[in-house]
């Protein structure tokens, strides 16, 4: 009876050894390098484009001006993608980055052409209405709790129109603000060394990424915003407030988006109330294919910038290609489903 049973337990135990061998390691590991580390993704593709269009054509692609031109290029983009990287991380979204980031730059320039305020003044009432427009968003999302996506739709309209009217569809000229107040483009000034031509909005972006990076990762608010889009409820229960720190988002955001605005000017010389109208839908753009969970709770910064610098590199090599641009809208609109899907494959892993 006895041999019988340690029989049993033997067969038992090889029928666990067999089943853990049958595990595919390889696949697992990969999974879970992916969960642990998601930028890890569009750093790869990231590194694939850039090697795949410099072997096609050569120096043409890899020559300094032509590589800081996609920086210059992703540079407002990837700054309103940060704004939208925080938001999504709490299981969020926000349709209105762009039109506040349009409003806070019509906000600056009509303040200090119009009403004659210092343009250091200017500046920060810019400011002062990108955090105004996220407080919005956040307490209507945080403590009215309607859903984010209805809340920045309705916003985005709102502010649309609230720039159109306030600035009665004005332009204010590049060769204005140059004579009163250059420090409107002060974002839009160059540095050139050995061929390559940076932008301080560059350099602004490059700063906002790196400090977003440490807080996020190093600091409690950053890991109540990971919890809070995680699980919203769980968070709650472990004493984070999660109100506030969903207000505490959408008003960085708002900061953000003004930061965005004053480097639109720098970028395109002018004060135009039509300008960045897609601003919103990049930033969404460069998020997903950054590896950034649409779900809340997973993703990083660096991937954002990752996937802006991915649109930015299809988007200069296939123009300089000579392709039709519908191409680069193919292109990119087939890296967005292929990054949901991943992140589907690799949100089964974890659960």
């Amino acid at each position: 009876m006895a041999e019988e049973y340690e029989t049993s337990l033997q067969d038992s135990a090889a029928e666990i050894a067999s089943f853990e061998d049958d595990k595919p390691g390889v696949l697992s590991w990969i999974q879970a390098t992916l969960h642990h580390n998601p930028s890890l993704v569009p750093l790869l593709v990231l590194l694939a484009s850039v090697a795949g269009f410099g072997l096609y054509l050569g120096p043409k692609f890899f020559s300094p001006f032509a590589l800081t031109l996609i920086l210059q290029q992703v540079a407002i983009v990837g700054i309103v993608g940060a704004a939208q990287t925080l938001v999504i991380l709490t299981a969020g979204i926000d349709l209105s980055v762009g039109a506040i980031m349009v409003l806070s730059s019509v906000v600056m320039g009509q303040f200090t052409f119009r009403y004659g305020l210092p343009v250091e003044l200017a500046v920060l009432c810019g400011f002062a209405v990108g955090a105004f427009c996220g407080w919005i968003n956040g307490v209507l999302v945080a403590i009215v709790r309607l859903p984010p996506f209805i809340v920045t739709l309705g916003m985005w309209q709102i502010v649309l129109a609230s720039n159109f009217l306030y600035s009665a569809n004005e332009t204010i000229r590049s060769q204005d603000i140059q004579e009163k107040a250059a420090l409107l483009q002060f974002l839009g000034g160059k540095v050139k060394y050995e061929g390559a031509v940076f932008t301080y909005g560059v350099f602004a972006l490059v700063i906002l990424v790196l400090v977003l990076s440490y807080v996020l990762n190093h600091t409690a608010w950053g890991r109540h915003v990971y919890a809070v889009g995680d699980d919203i409820e769980a968070a709650e229960l472990s004493g984070v407030r999660t109100k506030r720190v969903l207000i505490s988002v959408y008003v960085v955001a708002g900061l953000i988006c003004s930061l965005a605005g004053w480097a639109l000017i720098g970028r395109i010389g002018s004060v135009s109330p039509t300008a960045g109208q897609f601003a919103n839908i990049e930033s969404i753009t460069a998020v997903v294919i950054g590896g950034i969970s649409l779900f809340g709770g997973r993703g990083s910064i660096l991937g954002m910038l990752f996937g802006a610098l991915i649109v930015g590199v299809f988007s200069l090599g296939l123009r300089l290609i000579g392709t039709d641009p519908q191409w680069t809208y193919l292109l990119i609109g087939l890296l967005i489903i292929l990054a949901v899907a991943v992140d589907q494959w690799i949100r089964k892993v974890s659960t």
